[in-house]
């Protein structure tokens, strides 16, 4: 096959079409290699037989997923001041919303909704997703419309159905609070202005990583962290060639997607999505953009059938479900949770 015929195929087929064909022909993985960069030691995890459970690794380098890093160092005033923005109303037009009131840190870091509302009452098109481990995504939004965590914090706070407001107002609305003001001078030497907000606010998001899941101390080579149906789960999502479109640090979140390859997944619009992240993915149903995969069992059935055209039985189900579980990881020392 020419790599002009090769690229026809990944053109039609779309990328989830190419992932399960390097997931189930080696042929595939020579004809696709020059377009699509898989690493040796991924291609073996590809080919890995479902019944067969992986040995830890003795570093992240043998895994297609590897670990969380920590959070990157960052001033602590700046960091404390973006909290506070973050739980802040008086940056939304009506003050009436904050960035957490559809990102809840107490939970799961996005909402427990399929549709979360904007101002006046408005209906979000889209699901949230969290905001954990969010900065380390390549592209930001379900259209990965952004390609910095700024530019992204800014279309928020000026999205007319979201906070609806201009950095300008929100400035000058923080500007009449004395201890505001003292607050951003401890962590700017300034009063309030649109840069140290979007600062403050982008700083503290990189700070949300959720380190300790189960599956990262197995990746660092600890052989109990992990039972045998948890393994196998691991091993049959890299088999079937979820670990196509699901890899590195985020598990996902670092390429784009169409969706409904072979059946219909959700609703048909956007029909390229940025495959989100599966870290903490137990606590963060509803799934899909749309929300409308109740429970982590249904979308991996959904999943299957739709961009890979398999149908999987309960137990092949439960056992990728079983995997998924480990990745949950921990947010102040607690584990992340479902909403309430």
């Amino acid at each position: 096959m020419t790599l002009f015929a090769t690229a026809k195929v990944f053109l039609e087929w779309g990328v989830a079409g190419v992932c399960r064909a390097v997931a189930r022909r080696a042929w595939a993985l020579a004809v696709v290699a020059p377009l699509v960069a898989v690493p040796v030691t991924m291609q073996r995890q590809l080919a890995m037989p479902a019944h067969e459970a992986p040995a830890p690794a003795s570093g992240a380098v043998e895994e297609p997923i590897t670990p969380l890093p920590p959070p990157p160092s960052a001033d602590a005033l700046v960091v404390s001041l973006g909290e506070l923005l973050f739980r802040d109303t008086r940056l939304s037009r009506d003050n009436t919303l904050s960035c957490a009131s559809c990102h809840d840190l107490a939970t799961n870091g996005a909402g427990g909704k399929s549709r979360d509302i904007g101002l006046d009452g408005q209906v979000l098109v889209l699901n949230t997703p969290t905001v954990f481990n969010a900065a380390l995504v390549f592209r930001f939004n379900w259209e990965g419309q952004f390609r910095s965590l700024e530019d992204q914090i800014v279309a928020s706070l000026e999205n007319p159905q979201i906070m609806g407001t201009t950095l300008e107002a929100a400035a000058g609305r923080l500007n009449t609070d004395p201890a505001m003001i003292n607050r951003f001078k401890a962590a700017f030497g300034q009063r309030p202005d649109r840069a140290s907000i979007v600062q403050a606010l982008a700083t503290f998001q990189r700070s949300l990583t959720t380190p300790g899941s189960r599956f990262d101390r197995w990746l660092r080579g600890d052989s109990d962290a992990l039972t045998a149906q948890e393994l196998r789960g691991y091993a049959l999502f890299k088999s079937l060639g979820c670990i196509s479109c699901h890899h590195g640090i985020n598990v996902g979140a670092n390429l784009f997607a169409r969706h409904g390859i072979f059946h219909p997944l959700a609703s048909p619009m956007p029909e390229r999505l940025r495959v989100p992240g599966l870290r903490n993915v137990e606590a963060t149903a509803p799934y899909f953009h749309d929300g409308s995969a109740p429970t982590l069992q249904d979308a991996v059935r959904r999943m299957a059938r739709s961009q890979l055209n398999s149908t999987l039985t309960d137990e092949q189900v439960e056992g990728i479900v079983a995997f998924l579980r480990t990745l949950t990881g921990e947010f102040e020392g607690q584990p992340v949770r479902g909403p309430l």
